[in-house]
């Protein structure tokens, strides 16, 4: 079965670029690409893609705002931000608005081929700058105390698995790093979204930096 992708890119270049990289990856398709809020809102819900490549800054509004909107239509649709931004607050936004993963557009087309199936395995993927700046709210002293309960609820392990995903390691990156099985990882991550009350890494990730 082909993972369908669509994708909100209002650059002529860059749209084009991803919607080839797209048709060329054997188990992609390509649903639709969308150069603006308005038509991304009203063509990708009946689509329903797999993953939804989406720019931040658009002619008609912001690439975060409709990741929410799309996202409260067809929760289980991935949304990916690409985008220049890599300031802490726009990654925070998106996060908080839905986001699945977070990639610079700078980032190559293997990379973002990695980053789709990395969604569909339950991964949320950010390049390495973007989970330098998430680490960064960890080290706010405001976030940090609002951490702290959360931290009561999971367990030394959890949370070492937790801090290990805002970094933006894959679950084989945190079973290496950690020298446990795969399926052990993949056991601690239904646990803490049990306790969180979440269904994905990212929406995990939020949770714990917001303390909610």
């Amino acid at each position: 079965m082909s993972i369908k992708v669509a994708v909100v890119e209002d650059n002529a270049d860059i749209a084009r670029d991803i919607a080839q990289i797209i048709t060329e990856t054997p188990d992609f398709e390509l649903c639709c690409v969308c150069r603006n809020v308005q038509s991304a809102l009203k063509r990708i819900p009946p689509l329903m893609p797999d993953v939804v490549i989406m720019d931040i800054n658009l002619p008609d509004g912001s690439g975060i705002q409709a990741t929410e909107k799309i996202k409260r239509i067809i929760p289980h649709t991935e949304v990916m931000i690409l985008t220049i931004y890599e300031n802490t607050e726009e990654i925070f936004k998106a996060l908080k608005a839905g986001a699945n993963g977070y990639l610079l557009k700078r980032s190559s087309g293997e990379e973002i081929v990695t980053a789709i199936r990395d969604l569909m395995n339950g991964e949320g993927p950010m390049t390495g700058e973007i989970a330098r700046k998430v680490m960064q709210l960890f080290r706010k002293p405001d976030v940090a105390a609002q951490t702290d309960a959360l931290k009561e609820k999971l367990t030394p392990r959890e949370i070492e698995i937790l801090q290990l995903l805002s970094k933006g390691h894959t679950s084989k990156d945190i079973a290496r790093e950690i020298s446990l099985s795969a399926f052990t990882v993949r056991t601690h991550l239904r646990n803490i979204y049990e306790k969180l009350r979440v269904h994905t890494r990212t929406e995990a990730v939020v949770k714990f930096l917001k303390g909610d």
